[in-house]
């Protein structure tokens, strides 16, 4: 990928350039001269009045030449042209507008340099070039640099700060990967100068150099080779991301194949020559580091002969006299870490070593039993692992203890895994942490390891004690004291881990997701033959399920351990102790999990009460009712109940349209803010357990079903009120979830016996009605508009609504009252109820028009109220007024009655006339 540099250009940056005659002495004395349009621009006038020096301005600023009496700094907009030229070719200076505005801004004096500055955007930045062939191109990229104040150097130094390349390759990239120099595309300064009347514009700008960054794959055609189809797509989608474009494995132009080592064990067939065979650890890395790694170091034909000659590498490597450079070192490296991979894994040949794809780790897993039994520990000797992998030497040993030595090889399993973690993830990633190329900021490393040191020292030291004891081995050796010893830090270690594991897990998949880096690294260490192939989630689920693992091996242990062992009674109470750290551990989870949700429930309620959020609460359970009474919040209101430790809080479901109805403020473009953020549920009331006396399950009728009540008083109120609800979750139990309430009443004042909270009547002994509650929105609505038309409109017959109620509607004058209020609530869209009555009293009452209804409308308005007549005709006594057979009465259910208006009437007339009416009446009846 390295191609020849040009660098006849750029011999020395920082020197004056050569002059084509001999240079002129300047005077110290300077004049700025506004040339062209630079002259019309007050902004630049006032930034020249800042430096107490002669302004000039001139079409062309020739005139001035010759006059070497001053150094004069030409002010140009544009550096190209004839004049441009023509006074470049000069000893005076030449500044843009922007390098001038800038000058000034930063109150610095003028600049005594030769060559023309137009802005100072890349003031301070010294570069280097490679990969550039055309001569043209890197002259005109070096002018531009030179104008905005950079500078050039030759080869790279400690002084370069940015590294432009037009390939991914050679001794200068290689240099600014090794010490983290930004390499930059060309781009860079296009973009830069593009901006160059920008006076804010710096080369330093960090989202400017992540926007143009060289890819690390530019100019590249990478082929995979060997790996799964989602995976093979998922590097195709990485590659095409970071500058590379894919290629088939037949393509002439290919540079690179990244082969799958875990599935090759051969080289594959190029049709490139040029091309090179690299590891995917290769391709993993260059994402990471934001940079084409070497391929040297990731050759796949080293990795072959690493695998498959193992043992002659061993005898080269062993030879003092041959040189060691730094790829025997590494192939050094890699031969000892297969040579010990085999022996620990028991391989008999060395060419059928083979390592598992991330794809199928799962499967060999579930086959070959838990990871803890197929996992090699980092540290762990060669002989130990021969020693107790040995199965001619077990079958000559106790069953306690075979069991023992699982015990122990899973133990040094397990702190190998939490080694790795340490070492190979948590350890790496916090270096870089205050490096400027983190991976993880603070915050994230903490929360995916922060709970994870105290896991790994305590199992370490129990370690260090369970092979002393392997090495010391006796029938009689004390097990169990062991655990006994550690359970306290076991304690204190494990529930923090598995409470925030959620956590843990959520963050780890957030932080791979959004930060391609990052995962790359995790794709890296998983090639890593300590990860076993296996994802850093996967190796953090280890500490979960390791504790279930060793009470089931300390039971083995129990079950080969006679009774006269001393060591009997250590493993009975260590078991029991690890069982109490697990159920400690389940009950703080399930503890932590519903102080989590008590946060969620208070931001879903509307007007929640800030108390309702407390450290000694936690959330129990929730069940949906419908109220049965008018205490809370009105009678077939849908409720939500929140059970607390401690408290019952009472909310109101709000339907699913409430978010979506607009105000009329908001219809009209003013867009308030929303009411109450569109929270589920209002509260209600929050009730305190202790408030709570009774709980009164109502036994069940065909009417009657799933209903309970609460008796409730608290210290300042002298009687009892009593709260009646019907369940319409069908999920929940009614008789447990009243055995719940009742628990925790008990709890709340400290007694035994929950029981005594909890009683049963019949509906009737409380005269609770649940008969409407089951009717519809609909029909609930023509009911109570009926009973709020009587009520509202006819005050003047008082004393007939009450018989009509009780004879003939059979619906007492109360309930009427009632169902005002929720009429009102269920009709109240501002200002509609009064247009909704004028409409209907036009329609229906005597005295509107009937002239433009239709003929159905107008059989209904020629109908007679069948209370009354015209009000005209009541004050004439009825005389005049037409015989029943005569007048169509509308139905009952259909006639609406406006407010007498009349202030001639009284109502001892209003009485009378009606009383005669309905006396009438009655005879014809």
């Amino acid at each position: 990928m390295e191609e020849q540099s040009v660098h006849s250009s750029t011999s020395d940056i920082n020197s004056e350039e050569a002059a084509a005659t001999e240079p002129l002495i300047i005077p110290r004395k300077k004049r700025i001269c506004l040339v062209g349009s630079t002259g019309e621009d007050p902004a630049l006038g006032a930034a020249a009045q800042q430096f107490s020096v002669p302004v000039l301005k001139s079409e062309q600023g020739t005139e001035y030449v010759e006059d070497t009496t001053y150094c004069t700094y030409y002010i140009l907009s544009k550096f190209e042209g004839a004049d441009y030229d023509t006074l470049h070719k000069t000893a005076h200076r030449i500044l843009g507008p922007t390098a001038l505005l800038q000058l000034a801004e930063k109150k610095e004096s003028l600049p005594s340099i030769n060559r023309p500055m137009y802005t100072q955007s890349m003031l301070g930045t010294i570069v280097v070039f490679t990969g550039f062939r055309k001569k043209e191109e890197l002259t005109r990229l070096i002018n531009m640099i030179h104008n905005m104040g950079g500078s050039i150097r030759k080869d790279m130094g400690n002084k370069v700060t940015h590294l432009i390349a037009n390939c991914c390759g050679g001794d200068k990239y290689r240099y600014a990967i090794t010490f983290r120099i930004p390499i930059m595309s060309s781009d860079w300064v296009l973009e830069l100068w593009n901006a160059r009347d920008d006076v804010a514009s710096s080369s330093s700008n960090d989202k400017l150099i992540a926007d143009y960054k060289l890819k690390p794959f530019f100019g590249a055609k990478v082929c995979f080779f060997g790996f799964p189809d989602d995976e093979k797509t998922h590097m195709y989608e990485v590659l095409q991301q970071q500058g590379g474009e894919p290629a088939e494995i037949d393509d002439p132009n290919c540079t690179h194949v990244v082969v799958d080592e875990s599935n090759v064990n051969s080289l594959p067939d190029l049709a490139s020559v040029r091309a090179h065979i690299v590891k995917a650890e290769w391709f993993w890395t260059s994402v990471q580091n934001e940079g084409a790694a070497y391929e040297k170091d990731y050759l796949f034909e080293d990795y072959l002969e690493s695998v498959m000659s193992p043992m002659a590498m061993a005898r080269r490597d062993s030879q003092a006299a041959t040189p060691r450079t730094a790829s025997t070192k590494r192939k050094r490296k890699r031969m000892a870490e297969t040579l010990c991979s085999l022996v620990q894994n028991g391989a008999d040949s060395p060419a059928v070593h083979k390592r598992r794809s991330s794809i199928s780790d799962a499967g060999h897993l579930s086959v070959s039993g838990s990871f803890l039994d197929c996992t090699s520990s980092p540290d762990k000797q060669l002989d130990e692992v021969e020693a107790v992998s040995t199965e001619a030497g077990r079958k000559n040993l106790s069953p306690r203890h075979q069991v023992f030595l699982e015990l122990v090889t899973t133990e040094s399993n397990y702190v190998g895994i939490l080694s790795t973690i340490m070492t190979l993830f948590k350890e790496p990633l916090e270096d870089l942490i205050e490096m400027s190329g983190e991976l993880l900021n603070s915050t994230e490393a903490k929360i995916i390891f922060g709970n994870f040191p105290p896991i790994y020292e305590v199992h370490k030291k129990m370690l260090e004690e369970l092979r002393y004891n392997a090495s010391h081995w006796a029938e009689d050796v004390s097990i169990g004291n062991i655990f006994l010893k550690y359970a306290p830090d076991l304690v204190k270690a494990y529930p923090p881990y598995v409470n925030f594991f959620e956590n843990t897990k959520e963050m780890l998949d957030q932080c791979d997701q959004n930060k391609p880096r990052f995962h790359a690294f995790l794709k890296i260490c998983q090639t890593k033959p300590e990860c076993g192939r296996q994802s850093l989630k996967e190796l953090l689920i280890k500490p979960v399920q390791r504790l279930p693992s060793i009470s089931l091996l300390l039971n083995d242990i129990l079950k080969h351990t006679s009774k006269s062992n001393p060591d009997h009674s250590a493993l009975e109470l260590s078991i029991s102790s690890i069982k109490e750290v697990m159920t400690y551990i389940n009950e703080d989870k399930r503890k932590t999990e519903g102080q989590l949700v008590m946060f969620d429930i208070f931001n879903d309620i509307d007007n929640c009460p800030a108390h309702l959020v407390s450290s000694h609460r936690s959330f129990i359970g929730k069940c949906e009712v419908m109220e049965l009474g008018e205490g809370l919040s009105g009678r077939g209101d849908h409720l939500v109940l929140f059970l607390f430790t401690d408290t019952l809080e009472i909310c109101k479901k709000r339907s699913k349209a409430f978010n979506s109805l607009k105000s009329p403020k908001e219809a009209n473009g003013l867009h308030p803010t929303k009411l109450s953020q569109g929270k589920p549920y209002k509260h209600i009331r929050m009730l305190s357990l202790s408030t709570i006396k009774k709980v009164v399950d109502i036994r069940e009728t065909d009417e009657c079903q799933k209903v309970f009540a609460l008796m409730v008083r608290s210290n300042q109120e002298l009687k009892e009120k009593l709260f009646s609800f019907t369940i319409t979750d069908e999920e929940v139990n009614k008789t447990n979830y009243l055995r719940t309430l009742c628990r925790q009443m008990a709890n709340s004042v400290c007694k035994a016996d929950a029981d005594t909270f909890l009683i049963s009547l019949d509906s009737h002994q409380l005269e609770i009605d649940t008969s409407d509650v089951a009717l519809g929105t609909l029909s609930k609505a023509f009911k109570s508009l009926f009973h709020n038309f009587y009520l509202e409109y006819m005050d003047p017959y008082v004393f007939l609504l009450n018989s009509m109620c009780e004879t003939t509607l059979h619906v007492p004058l109360p309930f009427a009252s009632r169902t005002r209020m929720k009429v009102g609530r269920a009709f109240s869209f501002n200002k509609t109820p009064s247009k909704l009555k004028r409409a209907m009293s036009t329609m229906m009452s005597p005295f509107g028009s009937t002239n433009s209804l239709t003929p159905a409308s107008q059989q209904l308005a020629q109908m007679r109220l069948a209370s009354c007549n015209n009000i005209n005709e009541l004050g004439n006594g009825g005389s005049g007024s037409p015989t029943r057979d005569e007048v169509l009465v509308a139905p009952m259910s259909v006639q609406p009655t406006r407010k007498a208006k009349c202030s001639s009437l009284s109502m001892a007339s209003l009485r009378r006339n009606c009383s005669e009416e309905v006396v009438q009446d009655k005879s014809e009846l």
